[in-house]
């Protein structure tokens, strides 16, 4: 179905832009007015113009219609979009404590925990303020 109305859409827009170019601007009519020999064309003496303004109209509301379809067609398309099949990032689960739900509640103060010592060892010293003076008073003026 949608590949009909992009195929209707298509040949709508096609057309539209190919009759808007045959058609004559409003200064080309005047030529007609002193005898430029419209009265023997195809379409009479009056012209294409009423007939090509009509057939736009039609065309340009067929092209409308197929637009309105087409956003219809892939607002409620069923496969998804570029944005629901792009893997997803993994995330950990959240850390959970378990806590017994049939221990029976103790009148005692709980046992002490004890945790783990941390040390922290640098692994670069900074610099002495001394010599940070001394290699300022290195550089030249």
């Amino acid at each position: 179905m949608e590949t009909f109305v992009w195929i209707i859409h298509t040949l709508a827009a096609l057309s539209v832009i190919g009759l808007v170019l045959i058609q004559h601007g409003k200064g080309a009519d005047m030529g007609a007015a002193f005898g430029s020999g419209s009265a023997g064309s195809l379409f009479g003496s009056t012209g294409a113009s009423n007939f090509l303004s009509k057939t736009t109209g039609v065309l340009a509301a067929i092209f409308f219609i197929s637009s309105l379809g087409l956003t219809y067609l892939s607002s409620h398309r069923q496969s998804g979009g570029v944005m629901q099949s792009a893997p997803t990032a993994v995330q950990p689960a959240p850390a959970t404590t378990e806590k017994k739900a049939d221990a029976p509640a103790s009148t005692t103060a709980p046992a002490a925990t004890t945790t783990p010592a941390v040390t922290v060892t640098p692994t670069a010293t900074p610099a002495a303020p001394a010599e940070a003076d001394s290699k300022a008073k290195d550089i030249p003026k």
